[in-house]
């Protein structure tokens, strides 16, 4: 770790003014990194083409937290304060690893790293993101409520080898991966909370970068669509189409009626469980470049073992009342006054919602650059006038929400539409931007 000085200057009447002197810690350092190829160092792009730091934490503290709180009641086991684990390498970026579940839109994976950045005070370093599926940025039906770009914009990444390994050389937050993929969020209810065969991806990572994997349990995301199976003959079908799995139950037959319903999810109640910080590096005696297939495959059982086990015990500790219904309907009645800001009724409206105010309110914020008193004052005050418009729980702020979304995207109502609706939202979830 290396400290550097560096001085903070504010303009005033046209003339830079010297304000403090502070010392900054980078992890730069003067050593050729002997894993740092020029194909990854050209690859830098994928952290800053989509990403912004401060859609993600207005979407944190606006959208997501809501429904964190008083809809998904997710608790956080061993990752606050003096219990969040510390990176063995400060270069490095931990991995974070789970079971994904639920048979639905990856609603655990939104609320865990939301819900990790709130808890953590915004300090991406104890942040993560997301390395997801291609699939879900392929089309915007794979959004939520088809809107472009968002998993990208909120701090998603493409899950490649080459994005792997730039963010192992470059991540200024930690890894969020679902070792499982796509096979874990689709294995149908009937398999619920059975880890499928994991991918190496993660542990190949750890054990080249020498850096550790955090694994946790999340609990009661299997109930976020419950009573919904998989067939595979459907899935590889739909999969041409883009849509990584088609859930068979209740819910995917309400989505030709209620077509806002595809990224609909039951009042689960989630539970984060953190397990014991694995190293795979130091389970094998041999070198990153010496490993074969078959160790890589004994790595993998052993940690897909110890992962299940975890699982099982959080499971029987805190998975015996998946939706906690007196809970929920206390915390429901507590804030009955802020119904609209998480009934499923009113995603629609706030995800669309959210996305104008946040773009209207940048276009307002770039009307004064320059770091000058007089420009701080008016953008806090800009930001402070539309924190404002969002935190409004009154009866006419939800109808102002919903005028204003219905104005500015018309579009959204045809979420609300059966049959022709379906047809509407399949044609631009499928549409080029």
């Amino acid at each position: 770790m290396n400290t550097i000085k560096e001085n903070l200057y504010i303009k005033s009447n046209g003339k830079q003014k010297k304000i403090e002197e502070i010392e900054v810690e980078t992890t730069q350092t003067t050593e050729k990194d002997p894993l740092l190829t020029p194909e990854i160092e050209a690859n830098t792009k994928i952290f800053y083409e989509y990403f912004d730091i401060n859609f993600a934490k207005s979407l944190c503290k606006n959208l997501v937290t809501p429904l964190e709180k008083y809809y998904f009641r997710a608790e956080f086991i061993g990752f606050v304060g003096d219990e969040f684990p510390e990176r063995n390498d400060e270069k490095r970026p931990l991995i974070f690893a789970s079971n994904h579940s639920g048979m639905a839109f990856p609603w655990d994976a939104i609320i865990f790293a939301s819900g990790l950045m709130r808890r953590n005070g915004f300090n991406l370093k104890k942040a993560v993101r997301g390395l997801s599926s291609p699939m879900l940025s392929k089309s915007k039906l794979m959004n939520p409520f088809l809107l472009p770009n968002f998993w990208r914009r909120a701090g998603g990444i493409d899950a490649t080898t080459l994005n792997f390994d730039t963010v192992m050389h470059y991540g200024e937050a930690n890894i969020l991966i679902y070792p499982e993929g796509i096979d874990g969020i689709g294995k149908g209810f009937d398999k619920r909370y059975q880890l499928q065969k994991m991918s190496t991806s993660s542990l190949r990572m750890s054990l080249k970068y020498k850096t550790d994997i955090i694994p946790f349990a999340t609990i009661n995301a299997e109930y976020i669509n419950p009573f919904s199976y998989s067939i595979d003959t459907l899935n590889n079908l739909v999969r041409q189409l883009g849509i990584p799995f088609l859930p068979v139950g209740i819910t995917t037959l309400l989505v030709a009626l209620q077509p806002w319903m595809f990224y609909f999810a039951f009042p689960a109640k989630l539970i984060y469980v953190r397990g014991a910080r694995i190293k795979p590096y130091e389970m094998i005696d041999k070198s990153f470049d010496d490993l074969s297939y078959d160790d890589l495959d004994y790595l993998r059982n052993k940690i897909h073992h110890k992962m299940q086990a975890e699982l099982d015990w959080a499971v029987r500790e805190y998975g015996q009342e998946p939706f906690a219904w007196n809970e929920f309907f206390e915390t429901v009645y507590e804030n009955i006054n802020k119904l609209f800001l998480f009934s499923p009724l009113s995603w629609a409206f706030l995800f669309t919602e959210h996305d104008r105010r946040y773009y209207e309110l940048k276009a307002k914020l770039a009307q004064y650059p320059e770091q000058t008193i007089e420009h701080q004052t008016k953008r806090r005050q800009l930001i402070r006038e539309s924190q404002d418009e969002i935190e409004d729980e009154s009866l006419w702020g939800m109808i102002s929400t919903a005028t204003n979304t219905i104005i500015q995207n018309p579009q959204v109502l045809l979420l609300y539409v059966p049959i022709i609706g379906l047809g509407s939202t399949l044609w631009q979830g499928f549409s080029k931007d």
